[in-house]
């Protein structure tokens, strides 16, 4: 119970990856080193509270990665102790469970202004769809999904009895073949498999901007937690060929969940070049540049890492408004402030020096 650090940041950080030639080591290693001793640096200053620190932070885990062992020193003890950075199959079972419970129950909208909204889950597709066009490309943009992901946290806990913290999907992991990651496998401990195979003339992704060609996918998932889903509200600004949007952003529209899992969208942009110039590169030094390179420059063809992550999954997931509605939503947000954490205590001197400002603030 002591062993618990920030958004796992410094559980996921020291993650010991396989040595599998399919799961790269993490690029981020070396980065989170040092973000975890700033935060050791940080566990002596005066400044450090009492009621939120590295040892009862709440831990994010890491979807697919293996149990790690951390030796702490501070001026007056020594710990080492073994944590999971990784999450054991019952406990991604007993997430989706939540995730599948949460389906089950009934909206708490009001059914005049969201009709599409049937269920508890659909109550957070609509909100994000209600504020997309003034949570994307703006400077709320991370810490709005920052908590929005700690509101639907909130709902799994409380609602449907989840006991633990909601996981990250680590982008840069299996981007030659994401559907043997331990996310996309399609296993009964995954996030559900690809789509059906369903012909189509793939993707445009960047505001239309950029073509994305198909993937192997395109239909229905048929593999996994949410294999019978129902998604009932979208799309309203399609991206897959062949999809059509629906004439009110809140109508009921019941179909299945579909997806194309993407190689070429995560190769091409899910890389450590661009990983580490958000981090430690030219791009973390300037809010304005780590903001383009994160939510993309798409006139110049750079469909940026939020993009990317939707379109690594693409169908239902490709709709910049209703993209909540594939589960896996909620574990691609999570990379994105873990990169804001990174830059923070590895790269910007004093950006981020009152520990009570950033370090251990919640909701993360």
């Amino acid at each position: 119970m002591y062993v618990q650090t920030t958004f796992a940041l410094a559980l996921a950080a020291l993650q010991a990856v396989s040595t599998a030639a399919v799961h790269q080591r993490d690029v981020l290693e070396d980065i989170q080193k040092q973000a975890i001793a700033a935060l050791n640096k940080a566990a002596g200053s005066e400044n450090a509270p009492s009621t939120c620190n590295i040892f009862n932070a709440h831990v994010r885990k890491d979807w697919s990665v293996y149990p790690i062992t951390i030796h702490r020193v501070f001026d007056t003890c020594a710990l080492t102790f073994t944590t999971r950075a990784t999450m054991a199959a019952a406990e991604r079972k007993s997430y989706t469970k939540a995730v599948n419970c949460l389906m089950s129950k009934p909206s708490m909208l009001d059914p005049a202004m969201v009709p599409g909204a049937k269920t508890r889950y659909d109550d957070f597709v609509a909100q994000h769809i209600n504020q997309t066009l003034s949570i994307h490309g703006t400077g709320n943009f991370l810490s709005w999904h920052r908590y929005f992901v700690w509101s639907y946290e909130t709902a799994l806990r409380e609602e449907c009895h989840y006991q633990g913290y909601q996981p990250y999907w680590n982008w840069f992991s299996y981007q030659s073949n994401p559907t043997i990651s331990p996310v996309f496998d399609g296993s009964d401990t995954s996030m559900s498999g690809d789509g059906a195979f369903v012909a189509h003339n793939g993707s445009v992704g960047g505001a239309g901007a950029i073509f994305l060609p198909s993937g192997n996918g395109g239909g229905c998932i048929i593999s996994g937690p949410f294999r019978n889903m129902t998604v009932n509200l979208g799309p309203i600004s399609p991206t897959m060929a062949g999809e059509t949007k629906v004439a009110d952003k809140f109508a009921w529209n019941p179909r299945c969940l579909k997806r194309d899992l993407s190689a070429y969208t995560a190769e091409k942009w899910l890389v450590p070049n661009n990983l580490l110039n958000l981090t430690t590169g030219p791009a973390a030094r300037n809010i304005e540049t780590f903001q383009n390179e994160l939510q993309g420059r798409f006139p110049q063809g750079f469909l940026g890492l939020h993009a990317a992550g939707h379109f690594m999954i693409g169908g239902d997931a490709g709709d910049l408004f209703s993209s909540p509605s594939d589960p896996i939503f909620f574990a691609s947000r999570l990379p994105r402030p873990r990169l804001v954490d990174m830059a923070g205590l590895a790269s910007i001197p004093g950006l981020y020096r009152g520990w009570n400002h950033y370090a251990f603030q919640q909701p993360a």
